[in-house]
């Protein structure tokens, strides 16, 4: 209610006081639609004489005077022309997307110790068993990369040179290690 009253003591240019005691000096004869004598209260000194004019226009209207005090204001929905006034001195309003990260923080290749090797599945239809290795990187990043051909032979400890290079169908798995560098040797030929 308290609201009420100070956005309408703004709208006058008075003190919200000023305005509560100057609107209970009214009777309830003056409350009804239609009247507009508010020369009593200039004359009292309680309102200055151009916001008797203004109170005489907001309170014609009394009915929808009286439905604003029983609605509270934060059900009042701001004009359209706010909304574009609002646009126009912040900006339109836009979802700020999170960056991909690379995890190789931009680098072609880099050397990584090996923690574990896994065997991952890949995702429906395709059906086989991946070789992966668990790699900590020289940045210090924990990840999972593919070991490319036929049969390897790393163990913990093992160093292997890993690049850019996503596995299609198996999920979590965006590295590949390079074959012919460090402890991962090249895929052995095979004699018939």
């Amino acid at each position: 209610m308290l609201s009420l009253w100070t956005s309408l003591s703004h709208r006058l240019g008075i003190g919200a006081n000023r305005l509560i005691q100057a609107t209970s000096s009214l009777s309830s004869s003056l409350l009804t639609p239609g009247t507009s004598n508010f020369s009593s209260l200039s004359h009292q000194r309680c309102l200055p004489k151009a916001s008797t004019q203004s109170l005489s226009y907001f309170l014609n209207s009394s009915s929808n005077v009286l439905q604003a005090c029983k609605s509270p204001p934060s059900l009042v929905m701001p004009s359209r022309t706010a909304m574009f006034e609002y646009q126009h001195r912040k900006g339109q309003y836009c979802k700020v997307r999170r960056k991909k990260r690379h995890p190789l923080d931009g680098n072609p290749q880099l050397r990584g110790v090996v923690l574990k090797t896994l065997v991952k599945k890949p995702k429906k239809p395709n059906s086989a068993n991946r070789k992966c290795v668990r790699l900590r990187l020289t940045n210090g990043k924990e990840v999972t990369a593919y070991v490319p051909g036929e049969g390897h032979n790393l163990q913990e400890h093992n160093i292997v040179l890993v690049q850019g290079g996503k596995l299609q169908d198996t999920p979590g798995v965006k590295l590949s290690c390079v074959r012919g560098k460090y402890d991962l040797p090249h895929v052995k030929k095979r004699v018939n």
